[in-house]
């Protein structure tokens, strides 16, 4: 999915809910817009977002971030990666691609789809097909 093109971060946020058919509530535009609001994707935690959304005007507990993610990534704005098994990631870039874990510093970015090649899958058991694969490389500093 593209960035909706916009002048404003408002109506980039707006027309970014609008794309997937989601209500505009104040939360889930204030929301979106800390997420959409200067065009770029990003690599969100709730508790980053959360942390983001103390200096808006609008307030929001974490269930409600947590909730409010939940959500984009039900209509398909948001992609979710989870690190460890613990750990999860909200992508608002929602082809598909590869990420970097910095395992230095908690931090998700993403990574060259250049030359990488995803081959030999095992088959997907009876009654199920792949839906998607998350690769995550994780790396550390030398």
């Amino acid at each position: 999915m593209t960035l909706p093109n916009a002048t404003t971060p408002k109506e980039r946020s707006t027309k970014w809910l609008a794309a997937k058919g989601l209500r505009p509530t104040r939360q889930r535009l204030a929301l979106a817009e800390l997420l959409m609001g200067d065009g770029k994707h990003r690599h969100v935690t709730a508790e980053s977002l959360f942390d983001a959304s103390k200096d808006i005007s609008e307030t929001v507990s974490l269930a409600t971030v947590y909730n409010t993610l939940r959500a984009f990534c039900d209509a398909g704005l948001m992609h979710e990666i989870t690190v460890d098994g613990s750990k999860s990631y909200f992508d608002t870039n929602t082809s598909e691609h590869p990420h970097f874990f910095w395992e230095d510093t908690g931090e998700l970015t993403d990574a060259s789809t250049e030359r990488m090649e995803i081959t030999n899958l095992p088959s997907a058991p009876q009654d199920a097909e792949i839906a998607s694969v998350d690769v995550v490389i994780r790396l550390r500093r030398t």
